[in-house]
């Protein structure tokens, strides 16, 4: 388990963001590296805030990585090798598709509800 909890605080305008604190004893300085299909990402920035044991950390997206599918990014302490936290990014025909056969799902059961309760209206009249 790492000395290190990171929680996101969000992603906008393709950078994604989050508070990375020190869980601890003493000071220690965090060795952080991103990567997307096992490769480091470039432009990540680590800063220190006001309070001790807390960092900013900013992951600039490469436009490189913006592709159908699933794309998958780790943020890792190098140090003891353990993963802090991971996000995704879902783009193309494969999540319209879900999002397609979810829709069609919906409106099945939809269509069974509305079914079921115009039964139960003849029924009880």
């Amino acid at each position: 388990m790492s000395s290190f909890r990171l929680t996101k605080t969000r992603l906008f305008e393709g950078v994604w963001e989050g508070q990375l604190t020190y869980t601890g004893e003493g000071q220690m300085q965090p060795d952080i590296e991103v990567t997307h299909l096992e490769r480091p990402v470039e432009g990540v920035e680590l800063t220190e805030t006001a309070n001790g044991g807390v960092w900013t950390l900013r992951v600039q997206i490469p436009a490189e990585a913006i592709a159908d599918g699933v794309q998958t990014f780790l943020i890792r302490d190098r140090r003891e090798g353990t993963t802090l936290n991971s996000f995704a990014l879902m783009s193309g025909d494969v999540l319209a598709y879900d999002i397609r056969a979810e829709m069609a799902l919906l409106r099945e059961e939809l269509d069974m509800l509305k079914r079921a309760f115009r039964r139960h209206c003849l029924e009880t009249t």
